[in-house]
C-alpha cells in the first residue's frame, strides 16, 4: 500500500492515512477482501504513532470501507458498490463546486467551462 504523509500540511496525519486509503479502495487499487497492514506495521512504516493509524482504521471502520476480524487482521470490506459510488459521486461533486465558484469569479462561462471540461476529460 503506497501511503504518502507531509509533516507540513495543515490536514492531520491520521486524516491524510484515511483519504489516501479510502481514495485506494474507490478507485480499486485496494480491492475488496483485500489485507491491509496492520495498525503496528502501517505506524512503524509511515513513522507515526500506532494511535494515528488507530485513528485512521477506525474512521474507515465507521464508513464501513474497512472491516476488522479478531484475530485475523484488518481487510477491505465487502463492497456495496452503490455506497462506493455514492461516496465517489459526492467528492466529485464537492470538487467541481470549488472550480465552479473559481470559474465564476475568473468570468468564465458555463460554455468556456464546459469545453475545458471535455478537452482534459478526452485527454485523459
Amino acid at each position: 500500500m503506497n501511503i504518502n504523509i507531509s509533516n507540513s500540511s495543515i490536514v492531520p496525519l491520521y486524516e491524510q492515512i484515511q483519504n489516501q486509503i479510502k481514495s485506494q479502495i474507490l478507485n480499486g487499487n485496494l480491492k475488496s477482501g483485500e489485507g491491509l497492514p496492520s495498525i503496528r506495521s502501517l505506524a512503524k512504516e509511515l513513522k507515526v504513532s500506532i494511535i494515528t493509524t488507530k485513528r485512521s482504521y477506525e474512521e474507515l471502520e465507521k464508513e464501513g470501507l474497512i472491516q476488522t476480524v479478531v484475530g485475523k487482521g484488518t481487510f477491505v470490506a465487502v463492497k456495496n458498490t452503490e455506497r462506493l459510488k455514492e461516496m465517489a459521486m459526492y467528492e466529485i461533486e464537492s470538487k467541481l463546486e470549488e472550480i465552479i465558484r473559481q470559474a465564476k469569479s475568473a468570468g468564465v462561462s458555463l460554455e468556456e467551462g464546459i469545453e475545458i471540461f471535455k478537452s482534459i476529460y478526452e485527454d485523459l
